[in-house]
C-alpha cells in the first residue's frame, strides 16, 4: 500500500527540496502552499503523514492541525522556526507527533518520516488487532482507543503508542527510556518533559469518559497500568 505523504509550506524553495528528497528515498508525495490548499487536500484524500509549517498564508498551520485531528489520527511532523522548550511541548500538546526545528538537516526529516512510517506499517501488520485491559479497548488496525464504547478524542500515534506497550504487559513496570524507545522508536536521551506531556495528555483525554486513569506513576522509575 502507497503511504503517500503531504508537504504543506509556503516557500516554494523549502516545498520544492523536500519533495526531491522523499521522492528520491521512493516516497510519494503532494505539494500545498497554503493552508486553504492543504485543508482542501486533506478532505478529499487520505495521507500517510503530514509534513506541516506553521506559518502559512490563508488557514494558519495551527488551524490545519486542529482539523487534521478533528479527522483522526494521520501522523504530523511540524516544521517550526521556534526552538524554545516550551513552544515544543505546546506543539505536543496540540496534537503533533514530533517537530522539526528550522534550518534542518534533509537527513533527519527523512529519519523522522521513517519513524513514523515505520511505526504504521507495524501496527497494520499485527497479527491481532486489538488489545484491551479492562473496559480500554485498542484496535490497531484503525488506530482507535475506546473506553466504555466511547473514543478517545484526537488520539496521537505516540499516545497509541505508549498505550499500547502498557497494555501488552498491563502487569509490568516500564522506565521512561523503555516507553520513549518504543513510541518514538529512537534512543532516549534523558529528557522526560516530552514523555511527560504525552502521559498528562493520555489522562486528560481517559478523564473526559471515565474516572479511571489506567496508568499510574512509579516515582522513580516510570509507570505501568492498574
Amino acid at each position: 500500500m502507497t503511504q503517500n505523504i503531504l508537504i504543506v509550506e509556503d516557500d516554494p524553495n523549502i516545498n520544492n527540496l523536500l519533495k526531491e528528497a522523499l521522492e528520491k528515498e521512493a516516497l510519494s508525495c503532494e505539494q500545498a502552499f497554503s493552508g486553504t490548499e492543504a485543508k482542501l487536500l486533506i478532505e478529499m484524500k487520505s495521507y500517510a503523514l503530514i509534513l506541516l509549517d506553521l506559518m502559512l498564508p490563508g488557514i494558519s498551520g495551527s488551524e490545519v492541525l486542529s482539523f487534521i485531528r478533528s479527522r483522526g489520527n494521520t501522523s504530523v511532523i511540524v516544521l517550526t522556526a521556534k526552538d524554545s522548550l516550551d513552544d515544543k511541548v505546546d506543539l505536543l500538546l496540540r496534537g503533533a507527533d514530533d517537530y522539526i526545528t528550522k534550518p534542518f538537516e534533509i537527513k533527519e526529516v527523512i529519519a523522522r518520516i521513517r519513524v513514523q512510517l515505520r511505526r504504521f506499517s507495524t501496527s497494520m501488520a499485527e497479527n491481532n488487532p486489538v488489545l484491551t485491559y479492562k473496559d480500554l479497548i485498542l484496535d490497531r488496525q484503525n488506530f482507535s482507543v475506546t473506553v466504555k464504547g466511547i473514543a478517545l478524542p484526537k488520539i496521537t500515534r505516540q499516545e497509541f503508542a505508549i498505550l499500547e506497550l502498557l497494555v501488552k504487559h498491563p502487569k509490568r513496570v516500564f522506565s521512561k527510556d523503555e516507553i520513549f524507545e518504543y513510541a518514538w522508536e529512537e534512543p532516549y536521551m534523558g529528557e522526560t518533559k516530552t514523555l511527560d506531556v504525552h502521559i498528562s495528555n493520555i489522562r486528560k483525554k481517559l478523564k473526559q469518559i471515565t474516572e479511571n486513569e489506567f496508568i499510574e506513576t512509579v516515582w522513580g522509575i516510570g509507570y505501568k497500568l492498574y
